[in-house]
């Protein structure tokens, strides 16, 4: 399979790290780069891909995140921790449904339903929308080998309980044309996501770096000075407010793991049951035990982080014409719109 590693990739909740390297810098080591430190004593590891890794928060230096130029000193303590996924032989082509939107012989656009892993990983090794994509090629071509779906390419991610649009690669060629669009910024993706609290204005843009949290390696964190992580942006408008908490629309500029989720953490408004990022609590509201159970019911009909991937637009590889593709809200973000819709308009009446 292609794997994306630039700044578009989207890791799943599921992505297990491992700590690959760990060790104490020995005493009278000289000073010296710590990128060409590690390319030394990594087998097989380029000094691109060390580079990357440190960019990307998987590298730690006495417990810190630092820049790939930072010179070791004696004592230094170095972690080097890796995701480890499966390679293209190790996927398996499973007949598992899935709602394909749109299929040509460039691309393949999935509504990918909440609760579906879209890669497999440690402890997900089967049961992946890739899983899925792989059996459906065999379908049309009952001569496709394991070793042919290395030319099916996935061009980004959305996490595990995250429903809505993805497009996939079938050539190299579509593979190589939408990764550039994907690293450009330049395609077109909005979200609608459950939020809490109400906002004062109508809209805005949330600008901070998204990186690996530095205790908690599995979580994503905003860092507004831009000291860590890479640089992200997202604009959301409000669609309609519920008193403590607002439907709103979110717009990528830059496609970081977790991006919405952390962005609007970082803001105060953390998505509605999104349980890594404080959205499975009451965030607002009142101390009535009927509101209690009200939420408590709200979260039971929509039981994860209230985002979907509504809107997905690009440039065909193919025919170089704008293609656009929308998603319905699925039925579970649906209910518990309308049930707070229906709580909304009952306080007004009171």
């Amino acid at each position: 399979m292609y794997e994306l590693n630039g700044p578009e990739e989207e890791m799943q909740e599921s992505d297990e790290l491992y700590e690959r390297l760990s060790l104490i810098v020995a005493g009278g080591q000289e000073p010296m780069r710590l990128d060409k430190f590690l390319m030394m004593r990594i087998e097989g590891a380029t000094r691109n891909k060390i580079q990357q890794a440190i960019e990307d928060g998987m590298v730690l230096v006495n417990d810190k995140m630092v820049k790939a130029n930072y010179r070791i000193r004696p004592q230094d303590k170095i972690v080097v921790y890796e995701t480890r996924n499966p390679e293209s032989s190790d996927i398996i082509p499973e007949d598992i449904p899935i709602n394909i939107v749109f299929e040509d012989e460039d691309i393949i656009i999935v509504d990918k339903p909440a609760g579906m892993v879209v890669h497999p990983g440690s402890g997900n090794r089967s049961g992946t929308l890739i899983n899925a994509i792989a059996y459906h090629l065999q379908q049309q071509n009952p001569g496709l080998e394991e070793k042919d779906l290395a030319r099916f390419g996935m061009v980004h991610r959305i996490d595990k309980n995250t429903s809505g649009l993805l497009v996939l690669a079938k050539t190299p060629k579509a593979m190589n044309d939408l990764a550039k669009q994907f690293f450009a910024h330049t395609v077109h993706r909005r979200y609608v996501a459950l939020v809490w609290g109400d906002f004062t204005e109508e809209e805005g843009t949330v600008v901070a770096h998204v990186g690996r949290h530095l205790r908690f390696r599995k979580l994503f964190t905003a860092y507004p000075d831009g000291e860590h992580g890479k640089d992200a942006i997202t604009h959301y408008k409000v669609m309609e407010r519920f008193n403590y908490v607002t439907l709103v629309e979110c717009r990528l500029e830059t496609g970081r793991t977790h991006q919405i989720r952390v962005h609007m953490q970082h803001i105060g408004h953390p998505l509605f049951n999104d349980d890594f990022y404080g959205g499975d609590a009451i965030v607002k509201g009142t101390v009535f035990t009927k509101y209690k159970q009200f939420v408590e019911n709200c979260f039971k009909l929509c039981g994860r982080q209230a985002l979907h991937a509504r809107e997905l637009g690009f440039i065909h590889p193919r025919t170089r014409e704008q293609v656009m593709f929308t998603s319905a809200l699925p039925e579970d973000i649906s209910a518990v719109i309308e049930k707070w819709r229906r709580y909304s308009k009952g306080r007004e009446l009171e």
